[in-house]
C-alpha cells in the first residue's frame, strides 16, 4: 500500500519524539540541546502523516471519511497544532499524550481501514464547515488534554506532591490560562462550524444528522456556559474541567458517535 511506508515512518517518530519529550520532563533538562532534535522528529512525523492521508482521503469533490480516516485527520491536525503552539508556549505536556495517541490511530487506520466507507461528496462552498469542523474537533480535543493534565497537576499540589514531572510543568495558573485561550479558540471555530452547517441542511432526518446536530449543540451550550462562568465568576480549577470534559463528551458523540453507528454497528455511511 502506498501510505504503509510514510505511515510506519510518522509512527516512529510520533513515538521517538513523545518519549524524548517524556523523558526531558521527568529529568527536567528544560534547557537540554535535544528539544530541537524533538520538534524536528514530530514535524517530519506529521508531514509523513499527512502524506499517508492524502492517500487514504482520495482526492478531487469525494473523499472517503470514515470512521478511522476521521480518527486519523484529528489526530494528525492535533499534532500540527502542538506543534506550532510550541513555537511559543511550553506544551511539552501535551505532546507526550497526543503523539502516542496520533500514532495509535494511524496504526488502527493502517491494519482495519475504511476500505468499506462510502466517499462522501461535498457541494460547492461546504469547504468553511469541514475544515471548521476539524479544527474545532482537534482543538477542542487538545483542551481536554490540557485539562487532564491540569487536573493531575492540582490534585497533586493539593496532596502535596509537588515532585517529579508536576515540578517540570508550568505553573498552574499558566495552565489555567492555556486552557481557557484553547477553549476560547475551539468555541469560535465550532461557532463557526455550526453556523456555516445549517446552509446545507436540507433534510435532517434523511441525512442522519439529528443526533449530530443535538449533541453539536450542547456541546456549543456547554462550551458557552464554561466560558460566560469563566467571565462572570471567575471559574476555574475543578469546575473548569468538569465543564470541559462534559463539552468534549457531548462534541465526541456528534462527531463520531453517528459514524459508530452507522458504519460499524448498521454498515451504513
Amino acid at each position: 500500500m502506498d501510505q504503509m511506508l510514510p505511515t510506519l515512518l510518522s509512527v516512529a517518530l510520533y513515538l521517538a519524539a513523545g518519549a524524548g519529550f517524556a523523558w526531558r520532563l521527568a529529568s527536567g533538562a528544560e534547557r537540554a540541546p535535544w528539544r530541537p532534535a524533538f520538534l524536528a522528529a514530530g514535524w517530519i512525523g506529521v508531514l509523513a502523516h499527512g502524506a499517508a492521508l492524502s492517500q487514504q482521503l482520495g482526492d478531487g469533490a469525494a473523499l472517503d471519511f470514515g470512521l478511522f480516516n476521521a480518527a486519523s485527520l484529528v489526530a494528525a491536525m492535533m499534532t500540527l497544532i502542538v506543534l506550532l503552539g510550541a513555537l511559543r508556549r511550553p506544551v511539552e505536556n501535551l505532546m507526550i499524550f497526543i503523539l502516542p495517541v496520533a500514532a495509535l490511530l494511524q496504526l488502527v487506520n493502517l491494519a482495519v481501514g475504511d476500505g468499506g466507507a462510502p466517499m462522501t461528496t461535498f457541494p460547492a462552498g461546504m469547504e468553511v464547515h469541514v475544515i471548521s469542523s476539524v479544527l474545532a474537533f482537534s482543538v477542542l480535543s487538545i483542551a481536554l488534554v490540557q485539562s487532564l493534565v491540569l487536573a493531575w497537576q492540582d490534585h497533586r499540589l493539593r496532596h502535596r506532591h509537588p515532585g517529579g514531572l508536576v515540578r517540570a510543568l508550568p505553573p498552574l495558573r499558566e495552565m489555567e490560562e492555556l486552557l481557557f485561550q484553547m477553549l476560547w479558540l475551539g468555541f469560535i471555530l465550532l461557532s463557526i462550524a455550526l453556523g456555516s452547517g445549517t446552509l446545507y441542511l436540507d433534510d435532517i432526518f434523511a441525512q442522519h444528522l439529528v443526533h449530530k446536530t443535538a449533541f453539536s449543540i450542547a456541546a456549543w451550550l456547554l462550551f458557552a456556559t464554561l466560558l460566560a462562568g469563566r467571565w462572570r465568576y471567575g471559574w476555574r480549577g475543578r469546575t473548569a474541567i468538569r465543564w470541559t470534559v462534559s463539552g468534549f463528551a457531548a462534541l465526541l458523540i456528534a462527531y463520531f458517535g453517528t459514524k459508530l453507528v452507522l458504519e460499524l454497528i448498521l454498515g451504513r455511511g
